[in-house]
């Protein structure tokens, strides 16, 4: 389906873009000292609720602009793929600097790169397997 094609960069870049929000401020968090290696049940708690609110209200004007313009199956895809890649970016870009911290690496050098590949990559898994089952392709 071409116009599923359509939509990947915008659905990678909203990943990425909440993973890596949530990395700058868990870092800054830790650098402030105001969150340390054991809040990190905390800090994902409220990342993954942080990044399923984005998701819910990104994903209703998606799926209120794609679906008229692409079909109802185009616009339950993107509204659901945003649904799940959100709360996976923010408790994933939430728990890389705690991580990084614990490994006795920077966080600030280690969590951008590793967000952006593993939400690009997470969020086309979800993506199609959201397609593969809404359209049985």
């Amino acid at each position: 389906m071409v116009a599923l094609a359509l939509f990947i960069p915008l659905l990678t870049g909203i990943g990425g873009n909440t993973g890596s929000q949530a990395a700058t401020t868990v870092t800054r968090a830790l650098a402030m000292d105001e969150v340390g290696l054991r809040d990190f049940a905390r800090v994902a708690a409220k990342e993954f609720t942080t990044g399923l609110t984005l998701g819910v209200l990104l994903a209703v004007p998606a799926f209120a602009i794609a679906s008229p313009l692409y079909g109802l199956d185009i616009g339950t895809i993107i509204g659901l793929t945003l649904i799940v890649n959100c709360p996976i970016a923010a408790l994933v870009g939430g728990s890389i600097p705690l991580a990084a911290k614990a490994c006795r690496v920077d966080p600030a050098v280690v969590s951008t790169p590793f967000i952006s590949t593993f939400c690009d990559a997470s969020g086309l898994l979800v993506y199609f397997t959201i397609a593969i089952t809404i359209m049985g392709l």
